[in-house]
């Protein structure tokens, strides 16, 4: 069960479905949030292709009740053994309704720890989520201490699976997207692939982006990625790129389906970020063998090396994301280098089958534990 299928979780959580072994499980993919578009339809059609079952709620608010007694119902028709939510939203969801199937086994999947100024989230997920969960999986080992030491989650209902993403290839050549979106030879192109939410930071991106601007000839910068339906940034950000005079610099290009093409055109690849899990956008940009300037955030560390596969910096400093760049740039050999040496380690590190092997040892020690438990209470009863 997830929000949605558009962003680095969302797609985890379908890429996991699709994977698990067809011949020990039969997957259904629940998304909480239906927004129709040509590509949730294409990841839809996709999955069901593949033998996955789709249920796709069609809620008029967050307040709508009657859609969750729908899935409810299903889920007793289904016979469902385990529940696996992905992110705050869905995990509180699954503590609710988990109880109420009942189902054996009910797994959390927090994506990004950042609970600052939230305690009421921190108080969900120790007294609900986590007191209802079997297991609590962090996608950082940063995020996992977090949820020991400062939210209380007892740490053995804590587990730690890092991300992963299966190989990529190219469908466009990088020249033809290139002219595609008016790029010539001596342009450098920076860029982001992250939905428009507010955690991004791509404000922070467009303050650097006036900085290189007088630093490096030709700098392109491109933002790819969707708005956010509750927290809409893009008229904020495009006036923003407008009152700095940036509009022949900083590209918006939306959601796109090929954003891995997309990243094959970077010369730099960025993530601005104030908070992260362990970002999928990271592992992309490794695939596709890009040096990467991120901020030192969550599990951003584990994935990136600074100075063997890029560069990192604080949080909320354009300052600093501005120099780190443009000391990339101005260095082909060495952004190479560290391109190459992130695609390694992707290659080695965060791989989706691993990710899925992982997860298939969590369900089946799960399952055992609440087989065992079940046969104690009956055999007491």
């Amino acid at each position: 069960m997830v929000d949605g299928l558009s962003g680095g979780a969302e797609e985890l959580a379908w890429l996991i479905a699709q994977r698990l072994n067809p011949d020990r499980y039969t997957s259904t993919l629940c998304v909480t949030r239906r927004q129709p578009s040509l590509e949730a339809e294409r990841i839809v059609l996709e999955l069901r292709a593949g033998g996955i079952d789709f249920i796709g709620m069609d809620r008029s608010s967050r307040f709508d009740l009657k859609p969750w007694r729908v899935l409810v119902r299903q889920m007793r028709d289904r016979k469902i053994d385990i529940l696996h939510t992905h992110k705050i939203g869905s995990n509180l969801w699954g503590a609710l309704i988990a109880p109420r199937v009942p189902v054996p086994v009910f797994i959390a999947h927090e994506h990004t720890w950042s609970w600052q100024g939230k305690p009421y989230r921190k108080l969900a997920d120790r007294y609900l989520v986590a007191s209802r969960a079997s297991a609590v999986v962090a996608v950082s080992q940063a995020d996992r201490l977090r949820m020991t030491s400062v939210e209380g989650i007892p740490p053995h209902k804590t587990r730690f699976i890092p991300n992963g993403i299966p190989d990529r290839a190219r469908t466009r050549s990088t020249g033809d997207l290139r002219r595609e979106l008016g790029l010539r030879q001596e342009h450098q192109v920076v860029g982001i692939v992250a939905n428009l939410r507010p955690q991004k930071a791509h404000d922070v991106l467009i303050r650097a982006a006036s900085l290189l601007r007088d630093r490096v000839r030709g700098v392109k910068v491109i933002v790819v990625g969707g708005d956010d339906a509750r927290e809409p940034q893009r008229q904020r950000l495009e006036a923003m790129v407008r009152d700095l005079r940036l509009e022949d610099t900083v590209t918006f290009l939306g959601l796109r389906h090929d954003a891995f093409d997309v990243i094959n055109i970077f010369d730099v690849a960025v993530l601005s970020s104030d908070y992260e899990g362990s970002p999928i956008a990271v592992i992309e940009y490794m695939e596709a063998a890009k040096p990467v300037v991120a901020t030192r955030v969550g599990g951003v560390p584990d994935q990136v090396l600074d100075g063997e596969t890029g560069l990192l910096v604080e949080p909320q400093d354009p300052e600093s994301l501005a120099a780190a760049i443009a000391c990339l740039l101005e260095d082909p050999r060495r952004s190479r280098a560290m391109g190459e040496a992130g695609r390694r380690r992707r290659l080695h590190e965060f791989s989706i089958d691993a990710t899925t092997r992982k997860i298939e040892e969590l369900y089946e020690e799960l399952y055992a534990v609440a087989l065992a438990n079940r046969a104690r209470a009956r055999s007491s009863g």
